[in-house]
């Protein structure tokens, strides 16, 4: 059958799916797939959940949508007081959207509008990190700090400004504690709104666990305090993107509460909705939105299906599951499992650089050389090839190039639903590591460097 699907690679000829249960798909020809990444960190509470699925059916009975220039819904409404009530700092108003990319935008014209209403015009500079991915629009594409995303599309984007990133497995100096290397590189921000002059900036946005880009990298501490701390003395607003780290991914509800600080503004999406709907929020402090509302009261801003009330429904019900079904608890448990056996079976390889991340969010960085943390030349298609692999055995990860500069170095990043304890019946099985369920013979790396079938990547 020729397909008229638009693929995101045109070259790839990819299989039906037909189903989904537990933390498995199924294609149409009834192969089975672990689904080790959530898709894109996405599916957290697994495929076919019977409480996201009658939550789903009873809201399609009452009311499947209406626009919110004429309503509000009751599932709305509840959703947005459910987020309010379990997220610490002063959060108060949640603006309802689509997904992650839409959220991104929200908080960066909301960021915007506010200082408008404020009479602070002059504040429009973003400040954010290399090697962070914000979305794919053009604003959060212009705000992400990855070249190789966003190289072709830079005469559309609007001027931004980027500094390092708290990436201590490689920009760590040997002579340095964790600690100093956090203030230094949160010094930067310093640096930068010095440079640019405080009241031209308007936010500072970042990843409190940095996901696609550079495969789960959490911040030193101390790091997201002094940030914090910057940001109050400028009177900037800091904007965490937690679309992928975000609800229950890191071990708790809001990654941020890690951090013992609180941001201005936050952007969620993906485990919001699990994938049962497409979802994403940006919750702001009553402080910007008082703005809003005492100044013009119209935030210039909006989509179509913002509030989607079969969407808020779906929300809801993950949401109750993440609170009310232990399941953060068993994140948290079974991530301190995924850590030790990870460290276990990958510790020591020749190919492995770095293992990092927190609660079931986790990155393997590969390299050539691991006592030099050389990066394997981008010519050798590394992480396409482990992709392809692993999917081949049956298993659903999530590789990315570009890693140390957006052009070289590869990582896989892990991200498997909250429930993964559901899934130990399968562990034993060849292609699955000790207690994980979710990872691989990976021994030969070297043998498939200048070829271009993954053969010997796996056994």
């Amino acid at each position: 059958m020729v397909s008229h699907i638009f693929p995101r690679h045109t070259q790839d000829e990819l299989p039906i799916a037909s189903g989904g249960d537990g933390c498995f798909l199924f294609d149409e020809t009834g192969k089975k797939y672990l689904d080790a990444s959530g898709g894109a960190a996405v599916s957290c509470l697994g495929h076919s959940h019977p409480k996201i699925i009658k939550a789903l059916h009873e809201q399609l009975d009452v009311l499947a949508y209406a626009h919110t220039s004429f309503f509000s819904s009751e599932p709305a409404e509840k959703l947005a007081t459910k987020l309010i009530t379990n997220a610490p700092g002063d959060l108060s108003q949640v603006y309802l959207v689509s997904g992650g990319s839409e959220a991104i935008e929200a908080a960066l014209k909301l960021a915007r509008q506010y200082f408008l209403e404020t009479g602070q015009p002059s504040r429009k500079e973003v400040i954010a990190r290399r090697q962070s991915y914000h979305g794919n629009t053009l604003g959060a594409l212009a705000v992400g700090g990855n070249e190789w995303r966003r190289s072709q599309f830079a005469p559309l984007l609007i001027d931004t400004h980027h500094i390092a990133p708290c990436y201590a497995y490689r920009e760590k100096l040997d002579h340095e504690t964790d600690y100093e290397f956090g203030q230094r590189v949160a010094g930067e921000l310093e640096i930068t709104i010095e440079k640019l002059g405080s009241q031209n900036v308007m936010a500072f946005v970042a990843e409190p666990v940095v996901g696609a880009t550079l495969g789960a990298v959490p911040a030193v501490d101390g790091y997201f305090k002094t940030i914090r701390e910057i940001c109050d003395h400028h009177g900037i607003l800091l904007i965490l993107d937690e679309v992928m780290c975000g609800m229950g991914r890191t071990g708790t509800l809001f990654a941020y509460e890690q951090e013992a600080i609180a941001p201005d503004i936050v952007c969620i999406a993906k485990g919001l909705g699990a994938g049962y709907q497409p979802i994403g929020a940006t919750i702001c402090t009553d402080k910007i939105y008082a703005a809003i509302k005492n100044g013009s009261g119209f935030f210039q801003h909006g989509h179509t299906y913002l509030g989607h009330p079969m969407a808020a429904a779906a929300a809801n019900a993950v949401l109750d599951v993440l609170l009310d079904d232990n399941i953060l608890e068993n994140v948290n448990v079974m991530g301190h499992q995924f850590k030790h056996a990870l460290d276990t079976k990958f510790g020591q390889h020749t190919h492995v650089g770095d293992i990092r991340g927190r609660g079931l969010f986790y990155g393997i960085e590969i390299v050539e050389e691991r006592e030099t943390k050389e990066p394997f030349s981008s010519s050798y298609f590394i992480a396409r090839k482990i992709k392809a692999i692993a999917k081949q055995r049956g298993l659903l990860c999530y590789p990315m190039s570009g890693t140390v500069d957006g052009k070289i170095g590869d990582h896989i990043l892990l991200a498997p639903p909250y429930i993964i304890n559901e899934a130990e019946s399968i562990i034993k099985k060849p292609v699955i590591s000790s207690n994980l369920a979710l990872a691989w013979n990976m021994l030969d790396i070297s043998g498939i460097k200048s070829t271009n079938a993954p053969g010997a990547l796996f056994n």
